[in-house]
């Protein structure tokens, strides 16, 4: 009897009552466009939020490696409402993006211009989107060095690292394998499997955990330093390092089939969901190694990517597709309970609360951020195209 009452509810949450769910969220995003605009005119090209700081709301320009979600959430707000406005405010928020195409001083070209551009192009396809998009991926490459195999990370600390490599990198592959097939241009696809194969074989652990900054010898490829630069320490197990690599390689898989890279995934997978110190919610603490825990910070961010992520690999892998749903499912229903989302009209119209961005730099912590939100919306998505 007590499962088919936890049958029910699951079924209820996710069936009958998406729409009340989606209401909410439209209701904050309004909230979120009026703050937008409030604050974001006067000063230029600060338009896009990025967190929340001291009540209020950090706006930021286009150079910024969050400028793209926001624009990202519209485009999914508008797939799971279709309501027209969300769709015409996506633009708003994209178009202004374009000039970035340009800019080879960022390695974070999908984080910046497929969210939007991405996301804008498969709904509408609008051709000028495409152009936008390919331009970008050329842009990008030219940050591939062939002697480290990888594409260079970060321009700035170079008292600390020569030629750096993070985690995140992975999620910007995405725009590369798309590349590839629009224009069958195979730079692409080489340099993209070129840094996931270097990432793969230099940034995991025996254990399937993940640094989060491998620095290279430009000239050689020598790995220099392994470092965790946003973790608790430098051997610590990161959260939200831990979802951008199984996020990334799950993608790798979906775009080139190498059976590798679902190996990597899937014990990443098991990793985080055998943890002995993953909560019971599936929110995991900002870092898994917090000597701190339990009165650790959570990262929501973390787990909206993971839930994403679990419904991509669901897809990829049929006989195991009702095991990867059952815990994405169960992360959208944390993130979507009382504890993690927001009230309407709280938090400048931001959706979740409790990610951690930088704890060790002592920025954005334990706060809303925007690719908490962008990626809790992108699993609402895969939720409810599920098959």
């Amino acid at each position: 009897m007590y499962k088919y009452i936890l049958l029910l509810t699951a079924i209820s949450f996710f069936g009958f009552a998406q729409n009340p769910l989606y209401s909410k969220l439209e209701s904050q995003m309004d909230y979120a466009l009026r703050e937008a605009s409030i604050y974001a005119i006067p000063k230029g090209e600060k338009i896009y939020p990025r967190t929340v700081r001291n009540d209020s709301l950090i706006l930021v320009g286009s150079k910024d490696w969050c400028s793209g979600f926001f624009g990202g959430e519209l485009w999914y707000l508008y797939e799971l409402t279709g309501n027209k406005k969300w769709a015409a405010q996506a633009e708003n928020f994209t178009l202004p993006l374009e000039k970035e195409k340009m800019n080879a001083g960022t390695h974070d070209m999908g984080f910046k211009l497929f969210t939007g551009f991405g996301n804008g192009l498969r709904i509408t396809q609008n051709p000028a989107y495409r152009d936008i998009l390919i331009q970008a991926a050329r842009t990008n490459i030219k940050r591939f060095n062939p002697n480290t195999g990888v594409i260079r990370s970060w321009d700035h600390s170079r008292d600390k690292w020569v030629n750096p490599t993070i985690i995140d990198n992975m999620m910007n592959l995405e725009l590369l394998f798309w590349a590839f097939k629009e224009t069958k241009d195979s730079a692409f696809y080489k340099v993209a499997v070129s840094h996931a194969n270097t990432t793969m074989k230099n940034h995991f652990r025996p254990d399937f955990s993940s640094y989060h900054v491998i620095d290279y010898d430009p000239n050689t490829g020598k790995v220099l330093k392994k470092n965790t630069h946003q973790g608790a320490a430098h051997e610590s197990s990161w959260a939200r390092g831990q979802a951008w690599a199984l996020y990334g390689y799950t993608m790798c898989y979906r775009e080139t089939g190498k059976k590798e890279y679902l190996h990597l995934a899937e014990n990443i997978a098991q990793y985080l969901l055998k943890h002995p110190r993953m909560p019971q919610d599936l929110v995991p603490f900002w870092d898994y190694d917090d000597p701190k825990i339990p009165h650790a910070p959570r990262d929501a961010s973390a787990a909206a990517l993971m839930a994403s992520a679990f419904y991509d690999l669901a897809t990829l892998q049929p006989y195991k597709k009702v095991y990867y749903q059952n815990y994405a499912d169960q992360i959208l229903r944390s993130l979507s309970s009382p504890a993690y989302l927001a009230p309407v009209a709280s938090a400048h119209g931001m959706l979740l609360f409790h990610s951690t961005g930088g704890l060790p730099n002592g920025f954005e912590i334990d706060a809303p951020i925007v690719y908490a939100d962008y990626y809790f919306l992108e699993a609402l998505v895969r939720q409810k195209n599920k098959k």
